[in-house]
């Protein structure tokens, strides 16, 4: 199924970020140009000992304690392993945390109290206030830190933007390209677009298939009855094709025609009622079709490149000093 650009782009984003990163942990060799590894400390960590050194900037053992803690959820329990391999990831972050962020204030960039004010109404509107506030203090924040915070990762957005993402886009040569070398998956194959209301109660769901042969909306009847989360949007399922949805929906949503409304059908999340709107047959895909979605999918790759590059870069640039065996 074709997804939404915007959704696949900064979902692409998140994971290329997040696989950088892990990446960066592993193959931070020794000696590595612009980094210097201490080896001469002791095995255990002291408190207040350096840990790093980045172009002048120093962080020490406990100021780092503090940092990686809040990276934890509450009552979390790791192996003493999984902890040594997890301070090690979140220093490698703190490092290109450093470097990205002086690499901001070189170019000029800034992140305005507007700006900031504007990402905390949006996170605040994923929460109510008590479990917002709550989150908050899980992490032993306070909420000028967590401000502190937010803006810090609004300015390595906005650089990464400026000085990365912007730099790069795939032409329309490569779009078709792509096309060319990989038609084999833009083969789509017959989809149907379906809704549903789910239930609890067997004699709820005959209720509901009673309103409906009566003609009420579908939409209507699933915003009032349906448990399931799709309700908002009319019990929408959206375009899929065989596989994607449980084996009971197949059985009953392709054999129905678009209008038509299933019997009530019993599977383990409750009792369903359906009702196709769409059918489209298997087709090959245009170029036309699926241009966004190359569009992405090449952006995406041109931007890892980038960016490793771009990371890179800082890192040799800069003057490291990491003591490994502080952590």
């Amino acid at each position: 199924m074709i997804r939404s650009k915007n959704i696949q782009y900064w979902c692409a984003r998140a994971l290329l970020l997040s696989t950088l990163i892990a990446l960066l942990a592993c193959n931070r060799p020794a000696g590595e140009e612009g980094t210097t590894t201490s080896v001469s400390s002791p095995a255990t960590s002291e408190p207040g000992a350096l840990i790093l050194i980045v172009n002048g900037q120093t962080l020490r053992n406990d100021e780092f304690e503090v940092a990686f803690a809040r990276t934890l959820s509450t009552g979390q329990t790791v192996t003493a392993k999984e902890r040594a391999e997890l301070k090690r990831a979140f220093l490698v972050q703190m490092i290109d945390r450093k470097l990205t962020l002086a690499e901001a204030k070189r170019i000029g960039l800034a992140v305005t109290p507007q700006e900031v004010d504007l990402a905390l109404a949006e996170h605040r509107a994923d929460y109510p206030e008590d479990e917002f506030n709550a989150a908050i203090k899980s992490r032993n924040l306070t909420m000028d830190q967590w401000r502190v915070e937010l803006q810090e990762k609004l300015l390595m957005e906005k650089v990464l933007r400026y000085a990365v993402y912007d730099q790069v886009a795939p032409t329309a040569a490569e779009q078709r390209a792509y096309y060319t070398e990989h038609r084999d998956d833009f083969n789509r194959p017959a989809q149907v677009r379906a809704r549903q209301i789910v239930v609890a109660e067997k004699e709820v769901g005959q209720r509901v298939l009673g309103l409906l042969r009566q003609g009420e909306p579908f939409a209507a009847v699933a915003k009032t009855y349906s448990l399931s989360p799709d309700a908002e949007q009319g019990g929408d399922l959206g375009y899929f094709a065989a596989g994607e949805m449980p084996p009971e929906f197949d059985q009953v949503v392709f054999k129905l025609q678009p209008g038509r409304l299933s019997e009530l059908i019993k599977t383990e999340y409750g009792y369903h009622v359906f009702l196709v709107d769409d059918k489209r047959p298997a087709q090959q895909l245009t170029f036309e079709d699926v241009r966004d979605e190359i569009y992405t999918t090449l952006k995406m790759q041109k931007e890892e490149a980038a960016y490793h590059q771009w990371l890179q870069g800082l890192r040799a640039a800069a003057q490291i000093e990491v003591n490994w065996d502080q952590l």
